[in-house]
């Protein structure tokens, strides 16, 4: 019969092919997340953008295996699919800056200029290797059963080593690098092997598609100082101050550093976290527990205005603290430590009535991780305070304050006393902005707090207490159960 190819080598192209495909999708999420956010927009666009090219790519695959030889469909598929998995890059990183600021379906286009196609040609493999098998009907069912199984132990090798060992261990430039160069290897060999004719301006022509692909993939440039296993990550110098740095994380930025002034807070909300510290402790040092590091900001504020204070920080990504350490200048001792991993495992270990001071600043504009939000979490955060303590946390809310509303209600389940800090008038602006959530099972010297802020360098306010009560009855108190955190912040389906 015209068209076999032997099955152990049928088997190997349908479960490579099959992994290229989910190591697209998942390092998509990565691509896009410095124009999109790191939302579970983001992860629903790569999910849904695969999918959608995978039914495509199966269906087309078929087909064309109908018409032609269908050993010789395999070789162009996987040449063709890795120069585009390696044109994957440039073109969101080309595109991506044109995209910043419109919305959640930024990630949908983004994503499917970058992955659509190659994950399209990719999945018309599977099709066209089963037409190579079909030697008879008898054994039609079980031939179809065999590759789609394959084909899944493909996808999920996939998945796994991208999540788990790629992108820890490499640049997403180079995973792309790597995975299309095979590719194009595995669809040479292929094209030799059957044959084909013209073979000399093939060989030409994969050779091009090589060079331009790879070329184009580390030719333009990156917007990241470091790729780590969460972030774009990248240290800016502040134009109008040379001692200043910006950390941008994806499409935040993300914390201000003043090099050589440490009692500098630029941000607005860093300065009503220092307000609302004053109000509570006055100048006295205290121990601080810190919900994410990021540019470090607040630990070296405290060490440098309350002498011996102390600051143990939650850090999920060891990239950023190593960023941090090279462009930002920390340094990390018996009074500023730090523990790398994820916040809510990490403060289950954490002593119980430890720290004077819980600062929040784990919350990106449109990324939450909604497992810092809850009930259960805040519960944790109450047990490890002093009594009198006082929780306070940065939250990003737009319109109707949806998410604000919710973390406000939720806050108020777990401490008797809560304030809420903003810009003048922020409370209902659509545009929206930075608030500051100040919590505590004591007293909460609401005077002294106010005047606190409306003194800070960018002074702030305090919300109503009416408004917070409002807000405390009308928000979803968020769960484990339930946090829709990223429909409260996005509320576009209403």
């Amino acid at each position: 019969m015209l068209g076999r190819v032997n099955r152990f080598l049928a088997t190997t192209v349908v479960i490579f092919a099959s992994a290229v495909v989910l190591v697209l999708e998942v390092t998509a999420t990565r691509l896009v997340a410095p124009y999109a956010g790191d939302t579970l927009e983001t992860y629903t666009a790569a999910i849904g953008v695969a999918l959608g090219a995978i039914a495509v790519g199966a269906k087309l695959g078929g087909d064309a295996a109908d018409r032609w030889r269908p050993d010789r469909l395999l070789g162009p598929l996987l040449v063709l699919g890795g120069g585009l998995t390696m044109l994957s890059r440039p073109i969101v990183l080309v595109v991506g800056p044109s995209l910043v600021g419109t919305g959640p379906f930024a990630a949908l286009l983004l994503v499917a200029l970058g992955i659509a196609l190659p994950v399209a040609l990719l999945s018309a493999v599977t099709p066209v290797v089963v037409k190579t098998q079909l030697a008879d009907l008898h054994h039609t069912g079980g031939i179809v059963g065999r590759f789609s199984a394959w084909g899944t132990v493909g996808a999920l090798a996939g998945t796994f080593l991208t999540g788990y060992v790629f992108i820890a261990a490499l640049p997403v430039s180079a995973i792309l690098l790597l995975t299309g160069s095979a590719l194009i290897a595995f669809g040479a060999f292929l094209l030799l092997r059957h044959a084909l004719s013209s073979l000399s301006r093939q060989a030409m022509a994969v050779l091009g598609l090589t060079v331009v692909s790879s070329g184009l993939l580390l030719g333009v440039a990156s917007p990241c100082d470091a790729e780590t296993a969460y972030y774009c990550a990248r240290v800016t110098t502040d134009p109008a101050n040379p001692s200043g740095r910006v950390l941008l994380l994806d499409d935040l930025r993300h914390g201000y550093v003043d090099v050589a002034d440490p009692t500098h807070l630029e941000f607005a909300y860093t300065q009503w976290f220092a307000a609302a510290i004053a109000a509570r402790a006055g100048e006295a040092p205290v121990s601080t527990l810190h919900i994410g590091g990021g540019a470090y900001t607040m630990p070296r504020w405290l060490a440098a205005t309350r002498p011996g204070s102390t600051s143990h920080v939650f850090e999920v990504d060891p990239a950023v603290t190593e960023l941090a350490r090279s462009r930002l200048q920390l340094r990390t001792g018996p009074r500023l430590s730090v523990s790398s991993g994820d916040a809510r495992i990490a403060i289950t270990t954490a002593e119980t009535d430890r720290y004077d001071v819980v600062i929040g600043d784990a919350f990106g504009g449109l990324s939450v991780p909604w497992h810092l939000t809850t009930r259960e979490f805040l519960a944790e955060i109450e047990r490890v305070l002093k009594p009198g303590g006082i929780y306070v946390a940065n939250i990003i809310d737009y319109g109707p304050r949806s998410f604000l509303q919710a973390e406000v209600a939720t806050v108020g389940v777990v401490f008797d006393t809560l304030s809420v800090i903003g810009h003048r008038a922020s409370d209902s602006a659509v545009r929206g902005g930075n608030h500051v959530i100040v919590a505590t099972d004591g007293a909460l010297a609401r005077g002294e707090l106010r005047r606190a802020v409306a003194t800070a360098p960018t002074p702030g306010h305090l919300t109503a207490q009416q408004q917070v009560a409002r807000w405390q009855r009308q928000g979803q108190v968020l769960t484990d159960d339930y946090a829709p955190v990223d429909q409260l912040l996005t509320p576009y389906l209403t």
